[in-house]
């Protein structure tokens, strides 16, 4: 039989194993619970199949006795699905190309979809599934924090305020920072103000670069606040969940203007006078 050679089982009675791996298009029956239990107890989680083609009693054999060993990998609030991608090539000797290609088959939403967490995933496993299990299981948990704080889920709403969290997410100095970050940023749209800020240049493979006038003049993306109305079509990285919070719930004040102060302290201005001279006092 065909098989990848890492495959995920669930925990659970053997017949419901066995009907996990039928629609995952795996040649298995209910006939082969009976084979199974006479190898022993599946393993739950990843197991370590080996090979891609071998006969269906040394597939049952090795869900009963591969564990797969498993390595951490940590995404942090803030970094690019880019940068991510780059640092599992390495640590688990994947193809950063083909990781994205993966990404990009799974979901037209250019980053943002990753929740930031640490994973345990098995050596040995493909581009494809990696993808699959942190993609699918971002997205589940999008849906049921969607469903907690407005009762509903909504992609469209819910990746615009996913949006909104990633450029709190870059701009943020401290996380007390964020609902204000954020009512900067409602405020802006509501007057018809571009954000005009540099964390939303801080996308992709710029996300540790210093944003220079240089850049913000040549950027002509779709992320570039400074040139565009309202916000970037995409998150522009992944986002904490206090992150997220502020996108959707940002405090009430009426501030249109913030600069990165001395100690990292956001320095938060309702005119422009007061901005000016808050840039004063950052240097």
């Amino acid at each position: 039989m065909q098989t990848s050679k890492i495959v995920y089982i669930p925990s659970g009675p053997i017949n419901e194993i066995i009907t996990y791996l039928e629609k995952r298009n795996f040649e298995v029956s209910k006939i082969d619970s009976y084979i199974i239990r006479f190898f022993g107890t599946p393993q739950s989680g990843w197991v370590n199949i080996g090979k891609t083609r071998l006969s269906k009693a040394d597939f049952l054999y090795k869900v009963t006795h591969s564990k797969a060993p498993l390595i951490s990998i940590k995404l942090i609030p803030g970094e690019t699905k880019e940068i991510f991608f780059q640092e599992l090539s390495k640590e688990l000797k994947l193809s950063t190309k083909k990781l994205i290609t993966q990404y990009n088959k799974m979901t037209n939403i250019k980053d943002g979809v990753i929740f930031p967490n640490t994973y345990k995933v098995p050596m040995g496993i493909s581009e494809k599934h990696l993808v699959m299990y942190l993609v699918k299981g971002s997205m589940q948990r999008s849906r049921l924090l969607s469903r907690k704080i407005f009762g509903n889920y909504n992609k469209k709403q819910w990746f615009r305020y996913i949006t909104i969290a990633s450029i709190i997410q870059k701009e943020a100095a401290s996380k007390k920072d964020m609902p204000d970050i954020s009512a900067v940023i409602h405020n802006r749209i509501k007057k018809g103000m571009r954000l005009q800020m540099d964390g939303s240049l801080m996308y992709g493979l710029f996300s540790h670069l210093k944003i220079t006038a240089k850049r913000i003049r040549s950027d002509n993306s779709e992320y570039n606040t400074y040139k565009i109305k309202g916000l970037p079509k995409d998150p522009i990285c992944s986002v904490s969940l206090d992150a997220i919070k502020a996108a959707i719930f940002p405090s009430k004040k009426k501030y249109l203007y913030f600069v990165k102060g001395k100690g990292k302290k956001d320095l938060f201005s309702y005119t422009y006078k007061k901005h000016l001279e808050n840039i004063k006092r950052s240097k």
